[in-house]
C-alpha cells in the first residue's frame, strides 16, 4: 500500500512539473514584443527572446522589440521607424526605447532608438553591436542574431551614458549635448564645501576660544564697547572664499579601437560614447540608429 502511495505521488509530482512548464512557455508577458513576420524563429527561439525582452524592459524602463519582415519596398530605415511608431514601442512621454530589425527583404539590419535610448546607443555602440551580430546574419543564425543584439543592449545599458554624448541631426545639423555631473566635479565640490565649512568653524573657534576668566572678562568688557557686536558669518566665509577657484578638465576616453567582429560577447566592449546622429521619421518624430547589409 504504501509503494503504491509512493507511485502515484512521483506520478502526481511529474504531472504537476509537466503542466507548470507547460504554462510557463504558453504565458508571455503583454509588453514583451517579438514580431516575427518573416518566421525566422521557431516557438521556442522566439519565447526565449520574449522572455529577455521582458527583462530588459523592466531593468530598463524602456521599450524593446525585435522585428523581422520579408515584404519592405522602402528602406530599413523607415520600416523600422514607422513600425516603432505605430506599434508604440517606446515608453513614456519621450517614447524610449530600441526596436531591431531583420529585413530580409533588403537583406540588413536596422537599429532605430528614440527618446533616452538614444543617449545610450550612439553611433560607436551601433556598430560596434553591429559588429558583433553581422556575422550570425550572413550565416543565417538569425536567433544568434537578435539574441546578441539584446544581449550587447543590456551592456550598453550597464555602461550607461558617456560624458562625451550628444546629438547630431543630420538634417539641420544642430547638436545636443549631454549634460552630467563627472565623479571628479563632485569631489572637488565635496572638498571645497568641506574647506569652507571647516573654515567657518575654525575661525569661529579661534575668535571665541576662552582659555580661561581673565580672558572671558577681558573680551566682554571689550564687547560692551563696540558699537556692532554681531557677528557676520558672511565675512568669514566672504574671507575664506577670497581667492579660490575651480577648473574642470574633461577626461576623454582613451580606447579609440572599436571591437571587430567574431571575438566573443563576453569580451565587448561599448563604454565609447560620442555623437548620437539622428532624424526626422515621416510622422516628425526623432530617431537615431544605425544599420548594416548583410547580403
Amino acid at each position: 500500500m504504501k509503494m503504491w502511495k509512493r507511485v502515484f505521488g512521483v506520478a502526481l509530482a511529474m504531472a504537476l512539473s509537466f503542466v507548470g512548464t507547460a504554462f510557463a512557455v504558453e504565458v508571455v508577458p503583454e509588453e514583451a514584443r517579438v514580431f516575427d513576420m518573416a518566421d525566422l524563429f521557431d516557438d521556442r527561439e522566439e519565447m526565449e527572446l520574449a522572455s529577455t525582452i521582458a527583462m530588459l524592459q523592466e531593468k530598463m524602463d524602456m521599450g524593446v522589440a525585435i522585428v523581422t519582415t520579408e515584404d519592405n519596398s522602402g528602406s530599413a530605415m523607415d520600416f523600422a521607424d514607422d513600425f516603432y511608431e505605430e506599434y508604440e514601442i517606446g515608453f513614456g512621454s519621450d517614447h524610449d526605447g530600441a526596436l531591431f530589425l531583420i529585413d530580409m527583404e533588403n537583406g540588413e539590419l536596422w537599429i532605430s532608438t528614440e527618446g533616452k535610448m538614444i543617449r545610450y546607443l550612439t553611433d560607436d555602440r551601433i556598430e560596434a553591436i553591429l559588429d558583433d551580430v553581422i556575422e550570425d546574419a550572413y550565416d543565417g543564425y538569425f536567433y544568434d542574431c537578435a539574441a546578441g543584439f539584446l544581449e550587447d543592449l543590456e551592456i550598453c545599458y550597464d555602461n550607461g551614458i558617456a560624458s562625451d554624448q550628444y546629438h547630431y541631426d543630420v538634417e539641420t545639423g544642430a547638436v545636443s549635448r549631454y549634460k552630467s555631473i563627472q565623479w571628479y566635479e563632485f569631489l572637488i565640490a565635496l572638498v571645497i564645501s568641506g574647506v569652507v565649512a571647516g573654515g567657518a568653524v575654525f575661525a569661529v573657534v579661534r575668535e571665541y576660544n576662552m582659555k580661561d576668566n581673565a580672558s572671558r572678562i577681558s573680551a566682554n568688557f571689550k564687547l560692551s564697547y563696540r558699537k556692532d557686536s554681531g557677528f557676520m558669518l558672511h565675512d568669514v566665509l566672504t574671507d575664506v572664499l577670497l581667492g579660490s577657484y575651480v577648473t574642470r578638465t574633461v577626461i576623454r576616453s582613451q580606447n579609440n579601437n572599436r571591437p571587430s567582429g567574431g571575438s566573443g560577447r563576453s569580451s565587448r566592449s561599448f563604454s565609447s560614447g560620442g555623437r548620437s546622429s539622428t532624424h526626422r521619421s515621416s510622422s516628425g518624430r526623432t530617431h537615431g540608429g544605425g544599420g548594416r547589409k548583410f547580403r
